[in-house]
């Protein structure tokens, strides 16, 4: 380990690979159940194979690590040497997965602070490279751990789906439900807020969405140094024009990224997800 802290993170994180080696951050998996086959995000099922088990109208389900699975994370940093673990997940309002962390901290064998981003995808992503970041700047665990908190708190995530109908299956929407009795007629914005997915706009047609999905995401942005993420599922043709409009309109981009969901994510938001991940740049 490069230092005496461990840092632990989840798949929902959708961390470039790149990231993860470099950091050596440990990333412990959810899973996705395709009917009764249970498989592992990003071993064992990919975002085209749930983008398809959707359009064919599969039963798709997600869960949550096992403690155990965390306790074995926690107890593999303590072997290589770790004195503390900070371990950062997706909100707990969409995932029992910082619950499961919790339950393992209570029996590692070292000092475990558990966080609850109240983000998913880079938005939580982004908090874990903070907590890098700082840590790899020799701060305190406890600095560490309130660089990832802070800069969760100044990230926001929107997003547009095609339809609500697989946030609503997965029981994910919030009180966009109420978005649904004209869900024919909107192409709905959403956002995160206070962990949950919230609705934000209505807008009548996809185009338009996008169009205003980009105008939120610059004016979110401002004039500041930013880092901005465009997730997509089976939207590449979507993502990476978007992509490239923001890195003209933004003036303070320091890293621009286009990832496609993982399986999980994918799971809940269907084919089409477009989103924007706004995280300033912290000093």
């Amino acid at each position: 380990m490069p230092a005496d802290l461990a840092l632990v993170t989840d798949s929902t994180a959708y961390l470039p690979q790149q990231a993860v080696d470099r950091h050596e951050i440990s990333v412990v998996p959810l899973s996705v159940a395709v009917g009764e086959e249970v498989l592992t995000e990003g071993v064992e099922i990919a975002p085209k194979d749930v983008a398809e088990a959707l359009r064919a109208k599969q039963r798709l389900t997600t869960s949550r690590p096992n403690p155990e699975t965390f306790a074995a994370a926690y107890r593999a940093a303590a072997e290589s040497g770790a004195k503390a673990v900070l371990s950062i997940h997706l909100s707990a309002e969409l995932s029992g997965t910082a619950e499961a962390a919790r339950l393992a901290a209570a029996q590692a064998p070292i000092p475990v602070e558990v966080v609850d981003s109240r983000l998913v995808g880079m938005a939580l992503g982004y908090a874990v490279l903070a907590a890098a970041e700082a840590r790899e700047a020799g701060l305190e665990p406890a600095e560490v751990a309130a660089a990832a908190v802070r800069r969760a708190a100044e990230t926001r995530a929107f997003f547009y789906v095609d339809t609500l109908e697989h946030l609503r299956r997965g029981g994910r929407i919030g009180t966009a439900r109420a978005l649904l009795g004209s869900a024919l007629a909107v192409k709905p914005l959403l956002h995160l807020t206070g962990g949950r997915i919230e609705p934000l706009e209505k807008v009548r047609t996809a185009s338009r969405a996008i169009a205003r999905l980009e105008e939120i995401a610059v004016e979110r942005a401002g004039q500041g140094e930013v880092d901005i993420t465009v997730h997509h599922l089976a939207a590449e043709e979507r993502a990476e024009p978007l992509a490239q409009r923001l890195r003209e309109r933004v003036p303070g981009v320091r890293e621009m990224g286009v990832l496609e969901v993982g399986a999980v994510i994918g799971a809940h938001v269907g084919p089409g997800l477009l989103a924007v991940v706004v995280a300033p740049v912290l000093v």
